[in-house]
């Protein structure tokens, strides 16, 4: 009997439902062991009915429930309990989901500024009312979807790789136990050379690192110690690939820190703070430390701040 499979979207780009996509061939053998009875971004499935005759929100039981994005209204507080309500097992899928991620950035905002800038003070706006009919309400920040509802596994990144999200499917399909996320760090991972110390100024974030195009990467410097700044330090590993190099330094681009803190406990602020320094590099010279150093994982480390 074939698993049923239910997925819902929230705040999100999409770029997770193209991972699945991206599974490549062996998605088929995947989807012969299941049943999708409900996903928006493939199938026509009406949350209240087929003809609009329900008068509450309904997901189909479900064997496993994929949810990508963070919670940012009343909606999808309403459907991620839902989910939760009707699926056996429950993952979040992707950065979003698991911390927030870039719609979380807003959470530096009330949301009443929020709508302001959008509706009132953009210069590309044209100045009406503030839209609150037949919208669901805002919720007062973007939340990870663990912070709504009880959640089974986490698949991060952005977006997640084709092959932790196969492996995932394939182990619950399997009854085996869902694959554990490590709790190292990606400079655990990371192949490059370290001396210790960097150039006293960190560069513009495109200049380009100095390495040999095709050479291994364990000949190139570390990007931090050439001065372009990677949360490597502070950011989960896991994200390679067959050749366990982190995704990131293998196109040697530094990491942007998409998999997540290495632990909830874990503060990117501080954990960047004393890797920069370690080596000699200035935290002051990054203007924007709160949320560049959170940039995936806003969705409960960032908060207004008091307005000059």
């Amino acid at each position: 009997m074939a698993a049923r499979l239910a997925e819902e979207w929230f705040a999100i780009c999409g770029g997770c439902e193209v991972t699945i996509l991206d599974i490549g061939e062996p998605l088929l053998d995947v989807l012969k062991q299941v049943e999708i009875v409900h996903m928006p971004v493939l199938m026509d499935h009406k949350l209240f009915g087929q003809t609009g005759e329900g008068t509450e929100m309904e997901i189909p039981a479900a064997d496993v429930g994929l949810i990508s994005g963070g919670i940012r209204s009343e909606e999808h507080k309403k459907l991620a309990q839902e989910m939760r309500k009707k699926c056996k097992i429950l993952i979040s899928l992707g950065s979003c989901a698991c911390f927030g991620g870039i719609p979380a950035l807003a959470n530096q905002f009330s949301t009443q500024e929020l709508l302001e800038k959008v509706y009132r003070d953009s210069v590309t706006t044209e100045k009406n009312g503030i839209p609150n009919e037949q919208i669901p309400a805002l919720t007062d920040r973007v939340y990870a979807v663990h912070e709504v509802v009880p959640v089974d596994a986490y698949l991060p990144g952005c977006p997640t790789t084709p092959e932790m999200v196969a492996g995932a499917l394939v182990a619950l399909l399997e009854g085996k136990p869902l694959p554990v996320l490590p709790t190292k760090s990606v400079c655990d991972e990371c192949p490059t050379k370290r001396e210790k110390k960097a150039v006293s100024t960190l560069k513009r974030r495109l200049e380009a690192p100095d390495f040999v195009p095709g050479a291994p990467l364990s000949e190139m410097r570390c990007l931090m110690e050439q001065g372009i700044l990677c949360l490597g330090p502070a950011t989960r590993a896991g994200c390679g690939g067959s050749d366990g190099n982190p995704r990131c330094i293998r196109a040697y681009m530094p990491c942007e820190g998409c998999f997540g803190p290495m632990s909830d406990k874990a503060n990117p602020m501080v954990d960047m703070m004393g890797a920069l320094s370690s080596i000699g590099l200035d935290p002051k010279q990054i203007p924007d430390r709160a949320a560049t150093f959170n940039r995936f994982a806003g969705a409960g480390r960032l908060r207004p701040l008091p307005r000059r």
